[in-house]
């Protein structure tokens, strides 16, 4: 295990990874593997109820014998999947907030300071939408660690980082230790939703491309960041082939890795090469520039804050955390 492809990323590079799932056999594995920090959402955390009731189950008991309101006994029931996790490890663990919350401030900062009372470790996940942009400055400002999700693109990138930088000096300012901020992109789910504009309007742009858009947003992003000096730290999530992490290694962010996919790094090999600093080939940016998706996404003025929440990525993404996630344990029995 020591020689894996994997391994050599976290000993002899600048990237390191957390693992994306909080089933604790999983996990377990994960953190044997060299994880250090783990991403959950309601998606993950309803599938670690169901695996892991056996281990659970008194506390899962306890939760549905208080017959509590639906968004409530969600919540609690979260708190049984992200707490065993943060338990197991001295990095942070991600909590996210109702992804049915995503423009409601008031609600979103209450469960933040809720979720953060959980433990020492934990990091609450925030929707980048204008309304979780504006909670995620309070946080920190606050010291309250946050983790931006729901995040696709380079404009969300970079005001999410700005945001951060406003509530660290907040926080000072108040003699008060600021929150940290691990900024998402969710990689594989642009790439699966620009996929999908392209086939519909017919673009002259080929899977190989599409394969790249993702990538294209990444290295933009993670050269803005390190330009500017934001404090704030990209997490990459959502890889959808060994290339999300091959073509991004030696870069200083992390990686939030599911355990299927990690199989691609410990069971198989790749070059041991840095190729964060290779630059997307011309001649592929000006095919997916012809898409006005993709501009949007790849350009840091391409979107305005009010417009995150409408893009297509994040209506997809927080309806399915919605849909087959945080209603799922509403309604868990």
């Amino acid at each position: 295990m020591n020689n894996t492809y994997l391994n050599w990323v976290i000993e002899k590079t600048r990237t390191k990874w957390w693992h994306d799932s909080a089933e604790e056999a999983e996990l377990d594995l994960g953190l044997e593997r060299g994880a250090i920090g783990v991403t959950t959402n309601p998606f993950l955390a309803n599938i670690a109820l169901n695996k892991d009731r056996a281990q659970w189950g008194a506390s899962i008991a306890e939760v549905i014998a208080r017959n509590l309101p639906a968004e409530a006994k969600a919540e609690a029931l979260m708190q049984i999947a992200v707490t065993r996790a943060a338990a197991k490890l001295p990095g942070f663990v991600c909590a996210q907030v109702n992804p049915m919350r995503a423009g409601d401030r008031d609600c979103m900062h209450a469960m933040a300071k809720r979720f953060h009372a959980w433990a020492p470790n934990i990091a609450v996940k925030l929707p980048a939408t204008a309304a979780g942009l504006d909670v995620l400055e309070d946080c920190v400002a606050e010291g309250i660690t946050v983790t931006a999700t729901v995040s696709f693109t380079v404009p969300q990138a970079v005001q999410i980082a700005e945001r951060h930088r406003a509530g660290v000096e907040r926080a000072k300012g108040q003699g008060i230790e600021p929150g940290k901020c691990f900024s998402v992109i969710m990689i594989g789910r642009l790439d699966d939703f620009l996929r999908e504009v392209a086939h519909d309007n017919q673009a002259a742009v080929s899977e190989a491309d599409i394969r790249q858009s993702g990538l294209a947003v990444t290295k933009r992003a993670y050269g803005i960041y390190k330009d500017r000096g934001y404090e704030a730290v990209l997490l990459v999530a959502a890889l959808r082939g060994d290339y999300h992490l091959t073509e991004l290694a030696g870069a200083d962010l992390l990686m939030s890795i599911a355990p299927a996919s990690q199989e691609w790094f410990v069971a198989r090999d790749h070059p041991r090469e840095e190729r964060i600093d290779r630059p997307i080939p011309d001649d592929v940016l000006d095919r997916l520039r012809t898409m006005p998706e993709f501009v949007r996404s790849y350009e840091p003025e391409g979107m305005a804050p009010d417009e995150f929440v409408g893009f297509g990525a994040t209506q997809r993404t927080l309806s399915q955390f919605s849909e087959v996630g945080w209603k799922l344990m509403e309604n868990y029995r």
